[in-house]
């Protein structure tokens, strides 16, 4: 199979669909790996590595696009790539089409056949394709919010540790999923006072007995984040529904209740975010004000620790993609759950029914398709 790695373009994004040991794997199993020129250089992987490792280095995106039959990228397509997908091409990505109109017609539109790595789900429930992103943007959280925090960046002035006789700053984490555990142990390790609020008494009992006495675990509700975000300087929201729109927890309200200075980082503002004030923004222009609070909502968090990304993200991407070479898209979807609960659109139709009940589309489930 011909796999193409184009150069991610969206604002301020630096990783790259493959790092070189991939590259090695795929052409040892004999398939051929095109990588457009400069793809690797915002994760510091030169040309040169990915040509040692068997790669072809090929010059425009239309000749990647053109001649590839399945597109490993990080982050959907921008709207200038869409004339680039060919109909029946296999696009292999972060996709989040559940709040993604535009996107998600333009794919059904041109007959593409969407694999999204946040929706393939193994038996247990987990995600593996996503774990390790949500690992970065679970700790990068606590560091972006502390930053901002500083009197120099708008912030209240407050240092999430606290010193010897000064109270410690408070940090409410909502969602106790992948995110919110990252979250926590580097909000513990920051010496931050921590809650931790789920739905799931399971998961907040199983945080309990890693931290104890060094956070609160509080079973979420409205009431309970209400009272969380108004104490809090630094609300951090990590809540997911797979492949679903984010559910809106945090209401104009609640962020008014906020003391003037303190932040919230979205980290589910790539599924719509969970604050209803929230916004995408960009690396390059992060934050915003609303009610004197600070909102960070970059979607692509994990964009600018492009180095440790791209090699985590292709340490879990690679077998799939590996499987779909070797086995074709239809056979390894009969022979993988998993990635068949991947498939967010096949070629006009939509397969995951979050994203036709998000968007209004008609679901269609993916065994009428590829059989049971």
């Amino acid at each position: 199979m011909i796999i193409g790695v184009p150069k991610e373009i969206k604002e301020e994004e630096y990783r790259v669909g493959i790092a070189p040991a991939g590259v090695r794997i795929l052409r040892d199993a004999g398939h051929i790996v095109l990588i457009e020129r400069g793809a690797g250089e915002g994760s510091r992987i030169s040309d040169e590595e990915y040509e040692r490792a068997g790669a072809m280095i090929v010059d425009v995106p239309e000749e990647v696009y053109g001649r590839a039959e399945l597109i490993m990228k990080v982050k959907e397509p921008q709207p200038e790539e869409y004339e680039l997908l060919r109909e029946g091409q296999v696009l292999y990505a972060y996709l989040h089409l559940a709040p993604a109109a535009e996107l998600t017609k333009a794919l059904l539109d041109r007959k593409i056949i969407g694999v999204a790595y946040e929706t393939i789900q193994l038996a247990d429930g987990s995600l593996p394709l996503l774990t390790p992103m949500s690992e970065v943007a679970g700790r990068m959280a606590v560091q972006i919010g502390a930053h901002f925090l500083e009197k120099t960046q708008g912030g209240r002035g407050v240092l999430l540790s606290g010193v010897p006789g000064v109270s410690r700053g408070r940090v409410t984490i909502i969602g106790a999923g992948t995110v919110g555990q990252a979250a926590t142990k580097i909000a513990v390790g920051f010496g931050a006072e921590v809650r931790l609020l789920d739905v799931n008494q399971r998961r907040l009992i199983y945080m309990d007995d890693i931290f104890g006495s060094r956070i609160t675990t509080i079973m979420s509700n409205y009431d309970t984040i209400y009272e969380s975000v108004a104490q809090s300087h630094l609300v951090i929201g990590s809540v997911l529904i797979t492949g679903a729109r984010a559910p809106r927890l945090v209401d104009r309200n609640m962020v008014a209740s906020m003391k003037a200075g303190s932040v919230i980082v979205d980290v589910a503002i790539d599924q719509g975010g969970c604050v209803e004030t929230s916004r995408p923004t960009s690396h390059k222009h992060p934050t915003y004000v609303v009610d004197d609070v600070i909102h960070y909502c970059v979607p692509n968090m994990p964009g600018v620790v492009a180095r440790t990304s791209t090699f985590a993200l292709t340490n879990v991407t690679l077998p799939y993609a590996l499987k779909i070479a070797e086995l074709g898209l239809s056979n390894a979807v009969r022979c993988d759950e998993a990635l068949a609960k991947g498939v967010n659109v096949y070629k006009g139709l939509v397969t995951y029914d979050n994203v036709a009940d998000a968007l209004g589309y008609p679901y269609t489930p993916v065994n009428e398709i590829f059989g049971p």
